[in-house]
């Protein structure tokens, strides 16, 4: 206990010195969905005017928003159209460099109603927010336009959607600014909103799967003291257990680097040696056994 108590001591000290620093903004990556039926495709002006007035929302709200382009232009191809939610969930999970927290998933519909001397157009957006490591739904939002706008009764398809560009951009900038707000209020509780700084942690609970292979069940009841009074702690479940391995599904708000910090103050105080590997939302812990020095013997 006089561990678990020094480990608490030494842990407030830290959260209080850093606090003001340890800015744990999500990153973003704005991405279309352009294989649903009826919907506008990847390759179409008006889906890039989307993609920037999205951007712009999320960005004016003091998140940190990646160009796709940009991050994935050397593993992925660049002009594939029709994406399914599959493939784009996919991309973000894999973009390493920056890990992408948070896709803002958007797909833009256009239908016409011919009337012989004009042809009315109505345009709706659909876009919603998806932790991309858990896979957990965090918000939707529509928007279509208030009344439709006449174009030329000949106009074809590639007429119809470049004089939709300006109209689109504007449902666009409406749906961001939804979208920011719902995201702006899970992470900060709208803090960002009255000019204050995001805190090291926030309301928006990630989930992680740690896994600790070589520790017996023994082991993993020391360290469980330690995991459920971390900083942002929140809940969490086993999903597996065998006599030298305990996997859990460990629900916190606190960010990655925090986290990884808390498990290495954590094994040093319990005088655990061990590997930490981290990848998506996972971290492996995978205990170092000492010949003659199986089981540290802990004291209260």
């Amino acid at each position: 206990m006089s561990r678990l108590l020094s480990f608490l001591i030494l842990t407030s000290f830290l959260i209080s010195s850093t606090f003001v620093h340890a800015a744990n903004n999500a990153n973003i990556l704005v991405i279309g969905n352009d294989a649903n039926k009826g919907s506008v495709s990847r390759n179409s002006p008006v889906f890039n005017r989307v993609i920037g007035a999205l951007a712009n929302q999320m960005h004016d709200n003091n998140f940190d928003v990646y160009d796709e382009t940009a991050i994935t232009l050397d593993g992925f191809d660049q002009d594939r159209i029709n994406r399914t939610d599959a493939e784009i969930i996919n991309i973000a999970r894999s973009i390493k460099r920056p890990p992408i927290d948070i896709a803002v998933i958007f797909s833009i519909y256009v239908n016409t109603q011919a009337q012989g001397y004009s042809t009315k157009v109505n345009a709706r957006i659909e876009g919603r927010l998806l932790n991309v490591q858990t896979g957990r739904r965090l918000g939707n939002f529509e928007i279509d336009n208030t009344k439709p706008w006449n174009v030329p009764s000949k106009c074809d398809l590639d007429c119809i959607l470049e004089n939709s560009t300006d109209n689109s951009r504007l449902m666009a900038s409406d749906l961001g600014a939804v979208l920011a707000e719902k995201l702006a209020w899970m992470t900060d509780g709208g803090n960002s909103h009255l000019g204050l700084d995001r805190p090291g942690t926030n309301q928006m609970n990630a989930g992680y799967n740690l896994i600790f292979d070589g520790f017996s069940g023994e082991n993993f009841a020391k360290l469980e003291e330690y995991l459920v009074v971390f900083s942002g702690y929140d809940s969490y479940r086993p999903t597996e257990i065998r006599y030298t391995r305990t996997e859990i599904w460990y629900k916190s708000s606190i960010g990655t680097a925090k986290l990884l910090r808390n498990i290495k103050k954590m094994l040093a105080e319990l005088n655990f040696k061990a590997t930490i590997n981290f990848i998506g939302n996972t971290f492996t812990v995978k205990k170092i056994t000492l010949r003659g020095k199986i089981n540290p013997q802990i004291t209260d």
